[in-house]
């Protein structure tokens, strides 16, 4: 049987909690984050299989977070919320869920729809058990053992750089402004704080790079940002 990873967003700590006892007696590996912003983190540094989103939540509501979400992935999204009309169901459908559970809701049914949806997500996209590592040229980046080998060798890396590779790495070749970086690995406003990217982009290069002032792979967009070329 597939070792799922589901991840629940609810503001809601007792929810979360339930939850996850519901699913954890299924098998299932639970993850759990507390509004948008902390899902896109845990996505950012897990394997997530299924998310079960509230929609009413601080800082990055659940819509916010689904449209953020199928920017790039394509797993399933269960919406929860305590609204029963009609127009918020298809407002979540249209924003990208796959489902909707209106709260309070019986566990049995929400155990269903996570067997469901997992099911179908399995049909149409199966899951590679190497799903945890990215390799691109030289570097090969785990996930979940979070390590780096460069040609060969293990490389440590301080769990920010890691992030910051992990993300330039997941989509290689997409240029990314050092705003977008700075917001998505510490989840604020970038305001001045960007120069903490250059120099976090500066030490990633000395590791991975032969020679970091003619970078191969984490190259500058001058202008723009930084990507992760792909050769």
């Amino acid at each position: 049987m597939q070792n799922y990873n589901i991840l629940v967003v609810d503001d809601d700590k007792a929810i979360t909690d339930a939850i996850e006892v519901y699913l954890t007696n299924e098998g299932y590996n639970i993850f759990k984050a507390y509004d948008g912003l902390q899902a896109l983190d845990v996505l950012q540094s897990e394997n997530i299989h299924l998310i079960l989103m509230d929609i009413m939540m601080p800082n990055m509501d659940g819509m916010r977070a689904t449209i953020k979400i199928r920017e790039e992935k394509q797993l399933p999204i269960i919406m929860l919320s305590a609204k029963s009309e009609d127009t918020d169901k298809i407002l979540g459908l249209n924003f990208g869920a796959d489902d909707y559970v209106t709260k309070p809701f019986n566990p049995l049914e929400l155990i269903a729809r996570v067997n469901s949806q997992l099911r179908r997500y399995a049909m149409f996209s199966p899951l590679k058990e190497d799903t945890n590592v990215i390799s691109i040229g030289g570097i090969e980046l785990n996930k979940e053992s979070k390590e780096v080998f460069v040609d060969g060798t293990n490389v440590k890396f301080t769990p920010l750089e890691f992030k910051i590779l992990t993300l330039l790495m997941d989509n290689p070749n997409r240029v990314f402004s050092i705003e977008e970086i700075y917001e998505r690995i510490w989840n604020e406003p970038a305001y001045s704080n960007v120069d903490t990217v250059s120099v976090h982009i500066r030490r990633i290069r000395e590791k991975i790079e032969i020679n970091p002032k003619e970078p191969r792979y984490l190259k500058v967009v001058w202008g723009i940002g930084y990507k992760f070329e792909n050769h």
